[in-house]
């Protein structure tokens, strides 16, 4: 059981399962979700995403990976910063407790996420993180998986 962050690309990487940021409607978007969408297969993805559409804000919903190296994505759908006073923290952690759940119960040994919310939806990026680490260490004490944040490093 390990939690490594680590800088990357998302979609390279050769976990049993890669959660994409997701948006309620599960339609592809920009960011992390637009990367996952493209590099999985836009039309085959898409069409399993609008037969499990919609899923609300920290749950999270189990697709094939298609051309990614993965055999699952996971698509979760965090919070829009609000200011932190409209349930944001509860919220974003359980994106990563839901992701991490549907992950074991699918018998994944690894798991690689973005940082969730700290992309278009405003999330302040040491706060997201802060809530990453702890929903994931709070994980890796009861489970045994390895999990990998993946920080985009625009390269």
């Amino acid at each position: 059981m390990s939690f490594k962050i680590v800088h990357g690309d998302i979609t390279k990487m050769s976990t049993d399962a890669v959660v994409n940021a997701a948006n309620s409607r599960l339609l592809a978007g920009a960011g992390v979700c637009g990367a996952i969408f493209r590099a999985a297969g836009y039309d085959d993805l898409q069409c399993e995403c609008l037969r499990k559409a919609p899923c609300p804000t920290g749950q999270a919903v189990l697709t094939g990976a298609y051309d990614l190296k993965a055999k699952y994505i996971i698509h979760t759908v965090g919070p829009v910063w609000n200011g932190g006073e409209s349930g944001e923290e509860q919220a974003l952690y359980s994106c990563y407790a839901n992701s991490l759940a549907l992950a074991a119960k699918v018998k994944c040994r690894s798991i690689s996420f973005p940082l969730i919310s700290a992309g278009i939806f405003g999330y302040p990026k040491e706060q997201a993180l802060a809530v990453a680490q702890k929903a994931i260490d709070d994980f890796l004490s009861g489970h045994d998986m390895d999990v990998y944040l993946v920080l985009f490093d625009g390269r």
